[in-house]
């Protein structure tokens, strides 16, 4: 059974069907997205209940009490859960309703090319089997009736005896004419029945199964996209399952008649031995305690492979059926033209050295060939080759000789506004930090907000040690204390060792560049700019009234998505042109991590040139270019590489000065040259060839990009290569096509879009030729 072979003849059924699951997968979307909703709803109950515990709950006991201990562990792990919930709705967003919508309209890219072929196909049967035949028919008729009027005018000439020459040549011509109508009806005849038998036999067929095996595919697409919904939204998911096991065990831990006996042995009085005892016993399991609390956070990490990956390979799948069907096309028309060919042949050869045939009779109607061998061998391809080719073709501060007491002035500051704070930086900014034996300083973790690291230089390694958190004391492995300042000043005015096993010692504090440091404090945020690749953008003031634009990261990002987010900060302090949008500060004291930019009034310049389209004159869109070449001229001498340059990523601002922003995808290179094996986000369209082929990224590829910028300019921001999706666009211009110059784009500025655009790079102007270029047109538009 099978579409094929059993549906030849419903059609109608099948478009029905796909209708039918079409509106299926919108409901299933339509459902998920109000679940995503609801468990976002139930995640933030949870939290503020916790939180209004929290704050109802600031009392602090002198002694351990069980009830105690397990009213904290049953907060904590709702807290846990809320936390698990919440992740849960973003894992059900980012993975199986998001590939359920690439389904979607992979599917009705499936309906919709089905729908073209089949009617491109019955239109071409209907053509040969019926069109042409009707046609060959009517003519064939009208030329009988010519021959049979040329005969009996050709028969009263001869009984007048009056221009019977004349009579009998129009005879002859009428006569050849039907003839040769005779002969290329046989053929069409012949053609229509083999391509009849094609239709029904291969091409319908073969549509069909392809159709088929697309549906299937997507059923087994959507089942895997069920699968993963039903684990992420199962409520006996392992972690859940332990969350309450968590809280049934601290239940039961509570013991009425041991209860107070921490009580009484706090307010008796005690003989130091007792003390000491009591510490190391607390001491050892609370190490036992966060071993345990490691083993199951690493445990609970690991992710396994999606089963609705699948979904991604829709597209591609498409693609070889269409091309499948093409192939079938070509070998039917093939079939025909064979069949005719060899009808053809066999009559050449059967009057193969035969005299011609004689005159024609024109008493008797002549006779042609009206029959043909039904037997008739059909040739076929020996191989077809098809293959498709995918062209995937900072001087940092340090601490020198100075005195750790004017580093540290005193333990009572704030960690926060310790010196040798840094906050939450990622793992790596904080090794290149560290230079020399002894250098420390302290950090937040990236990866576990509120868990803070200490980074020293020892013995030509970078290590990192957690500061341990118990019983209200900071400490690694000895004297604990109450803030992280008291314990980090003792292991450097008493020289001791970190952890017996590491012999590290504390020597340097390294200092953070203040110059670029915010507390979280000194920023306000206000309203909301819109939503960039890791978090929100917001309109802030600084406590001076300065305006400023705050790009916010998300806390729940990964670490090296947080550390991209960073590198835009570190590649802007360096930095200083009026071209380039500047950088005010970080605020990485805690979570969120904050961007603080200069605010630029004029908003995106895409959506400043579709916005004053009607306003702009020639001499200051040239002005625009000249700002934005003169930006990427500083870039190019500083070996920085933008890779993500577009007019959505330009800021204008007062006295519409253009600037060049997100530098999210920048990288900056000793030797110009930056080299990725990635392909996620990549702007095909701005994206110069060797950079999308070879994953190679320099200044001249950064040219391109402004060729391309150029041309959003002068066309008043229509996006590139109209009409063409990303892979088209990337294939014409493999193919050596380049867009055509806008409409009133000057003839000087198009040359430099073509020399932008050359597909050799070396061959490609630099961005200081370009800005001097530019500086003179400048100077000639009026």
């Amino acid at each position: 059974m099978g579409f094929g072979s059993d549906l030849k003849y419903s059609h109608d059924a099948l478009l029905k069907l796909q209708d039918w699951e079409l509106r299926l997968l919108e409901t299933v979307k339509k459902f998920m997205v109000m679940r995503v909703k609801s468990d976002k709803e139930y995640a933030s109950t949870l939290q503020n209940l916790c939180n209004q515990v929290d704050k109802e709950s600031t009392c602090q006991l002198d002694y351990i009490s069980n009830v105690s201990k397990s009213w904290l562990l049953v907060v904590q792990q709702t807290e846990q859960l809320s936390k698990i919930m919440k992740t849960h709705a973003e894992d059900l967003n980012s993975g199986p309703l998001h590939r359920l919508t690439m389904m979607i309209k992979d599917k009705q890219q499936v309906k919709k090319s089905y729908i073209g072929v089949h009617q491109q196909i019955e239109a071409e049967m209907y053509k040969v089997t019926k069109t042409e035949l009707e046609k060959l028919k009517s003519s064939y008729r009208q030329l009988i009736k010519e021959v049979n009027s040329a005969k009996e005018k050709y028969k009263e000439a001869v009984a007048k005896g009056k221009e019977t020459e004349k009579a009998k040549d129009r005879c002859d011509k009428a006569t050849m004419k039907l003839h040769m109508l005779h002969n290329q009806y046989v053929l069409a005849l012949k053609g229509a029945q083999l391509y009849q038998h094609q239709y029904y036999d291969t091409t319908l067929p073969l549509l069909l199964d392809s159709l088929q095996k697309m549906q299937e595919e997507m059923i087994k697409a959507l089942k895997g996209i069920l699968d993963e919904y039903s684990q992420i939204t199962s409520l006996v998911t392992e972690e859940i399952v332990n969350v309450h096991k968590e809280i049934q065990t601290s239940v039961e831990q509570i013991d009425p008649n041991s209860e107070y006996n921490d009580f009484i042995d706090t307010h008796r009085l005690k003989t130091v031995i007792e003390e000491l005892i009591q510490t190391q016993q607390t001491l050892l399991s609370k190490e036992e305690l966060v071993l345990e609390l490691e083993k199951k956070i690493e445990d609970s990490s690991k992710t396994c492979e999606k089963k609705s990956d699948i979904v991604l390979l829709l597209s591609q799948k498409q693609a070889l059926e269409e091309l499948k069907q093409t192939v079938q096309q070509l070998r039917c028309s093939e079939a025909k033209f064979a069949a005719q060919k060899e009808l053809l042949e066999q009559k050449v050869q059967e009057n193969d050295g035969k005299e011609p045939p004689p005159v024609v009779n024109y008493e008797e109607d002549a006779r042609s060939v009206t029959s043909m061998d039904k037997k008739d061998k059909v040739s076929r391809f020996d191989t077809i080759r098809h293959s498709i080719a995918g062209i995937i073709r900072s001087p940092k501060s340090m601490l020198g000789s100075s005195s750790f007491f004017d580093v540290i002035s005193t333990t009572e500051k704030p960690l926060a506004e310790q010196d040798w704070y840094h906050g939450a930086i990622p793992r790596i900014e904080a090794q290149e930090l560290l230079k020399q034996q002894g250098d420390f300083l302290v950090r937040e973790s990236h990866g576990k907000p509120g868990e803070y690291v200490l980074s020293v230089f020892s013995d030509g390694q970078r290590r990192h040690f957690i500061i341990q958190y118990a019983d209200n004391q900071y400490r690694f492995e000895g004297t604990g204390f109450p803030t992280i300042p008291q314990l980090i000043e003792h292991h450097y005015t008493t020289k001791q060792v970190i952890t017996k096993k590491s012999g590290v010692v504390l020597l340097n504090p390294v200092v953070k560049d203040k110059k670029w440091v915010l507390n979280h404090e000194d920023v306000t945020l206000g309203e909301l700019l819109g939503k960039g690749n890791f978090g929100e953008v917001y309109k802030g003031t600084l406590k001076d009234k300065t305006p400023v634009a705050v790009k916010t990261c998300k806390e729940d990002l990964p670490q090296e998505l947080k550390i991209k987010f960073l590198s835009e900060a570190r590649i802007l302090k360096q930095y200083d042109h009026p071209n380039i949008v500047k950088l005010i500060g970080v605020c990485t004291q805690r979570q969120p991590i904050y961007i603080v930019m200069e605010l630029v009034p004029g908003g995106d310049f895409l959506s400043f040139l579709r916005k004053k389209k009607d306003e702009l004159k020639t001499k200051q869109l040239v002005k625009f270019s000249l700002d934005a070449a003169s930006g990427m001229a500083y870039l190019e001498s500083k070996n920085c590489i933008h890779r993500d340059l577009a007019a959505r990523n330009c800021l204008v601002g007062e006295s519409n000065i253009l600037k060049i922003s997100d530098f999210g995808m920048s990288r900056q290179e000793d030797d110009g040259v930056y080299s990725s094996s990635g392909l996620k986000q990549i702007p095909i369209k701005w994206t110069a060839p060797e950079a999308l082929n070879y994953g190679r990224y320099t200044s001249e590829s950064d040219v391109w990009s402004f060729g391309i910028l150029l041309w959003e300019t002068f066309s008043l921001g229509v996006c590139p290569y109209p009409g063409m999706t990303n892979q088209q666009a990337r294939e014409q211009v493999e193919k050596g096509y380049r867009m055509s110059a806008p409409q009133k784009c000057p003839e000087e500025i198009y040359k430099i879009m073509q020399r932008c655009w050359d597909y050799h790079p070396e061959n490609r102007p630099k961005f200081s030729e370009i800005q001097k270029e530019l500086s003179s047109i400048k100077k000639k538009v009026t």
